[in-house]
């Protein structure tokens, strides 16, 4: 169970029916206005990740071993995203649980990162075969 989903709300309407009993009016405007900026500041970040993985090719990463050793379980997708500044190639459905993603560097490694729910649970590194002297 996600219990930020949970906590989130329940911490707001915390802060609000506290600043409400500190402050009357004025705190319920210092609650919505910290809400606001806190939304803002999440919506901020999310916009800076997407416009640099936007200049990027998409499923491509710089080093495909250092992204497999910096991943972490239950990251988000926006959290890779912003590892590797470059939108995975995606290899199931859309929509469908769990999601699949690769990324692949020049040297022809791939990771791929399973996502149920939006959050990591499982990645894989393979790296081509050498040829035999």
């Amino acid at each position: 169970m996600n219990f930020n989903k949970i906590l989130a709300p329940l911490v707001i309407v915390g802060f609000t029916v506290g600043a409400w009993q500190a402050f009357q009016w004025a705190g319920i405007a210092l609650a919505a206005g910290g809400v606001v900026m806190w939304i803002l500041l999440h919506f901020t970040r999310m916009v800076t990740i997407l416009k640099k993985a936007a200049d990027r090719p998409i499923g491509h990463v710089a080093s495909a071993v250092m992204l497999h050793a910096k991943l972490r379980k239950n990251v988000s997708l926006m959290h890779v995203i912003a590892l590797t500044r470059s939108l995975g190639t995606l290899l199931t459905d859309k929509d469908a649980q769990p999601e699949i993603y690769t990324w692949t560097d020049t040297s022809q490694s791939v990771v791929t990162c399973t996502f149920v729910g939006g959050k990591l649970t499982a990645w894989t590194l393979v790296r081509p075969q050498e040829p035999n002297p």
